[in-house]
């Protein structure tokens, strides 16, 4: 078993590696600028990324917990994850 510290350090490298990329900091400052959401299209139309840049971004950004997906078929809506936000912006500022 790790101890907390390990544990809290993996977790902060984990949302800073999801946010190493410009593609997914420009996505999500997107998303954050967009209350409702925005589908994958909706993105490809505004940001200057192909179709599947964005999807495996947002992949990645739903992993970490920074980007949640709410099925509205057939497509999805991201919106950002104020709590995985929350949680960066926490253990940041514990560094």
């Amino acid at each position: 078993m790790q101890p907390a510290g390990i544990e809290a350090g993996v977790r902060l490298a984990r949302l800073c590696k999801a946010l190493a990329h410009p593609a997914r900091v420009l996505i999500l400052r997107h998303l954050l600028s967009h209350p409702d959401g925005s589908t994958c299209g909706e993105l490809v139309a505004e940001l200057p990324l192909a179709q599947s840049t964005v999807s495996q971004h947002l992949k990645i950004l739903r992993a970490s917990g920074l980007v949640t997906a709410t099925a509205e078929p057939p497509r999805m809506r991201y919106t950002p994850d104020l709590r995985g936000l929350e949680e960066l912006r926490r253990r940041i500022a514990a560094l």
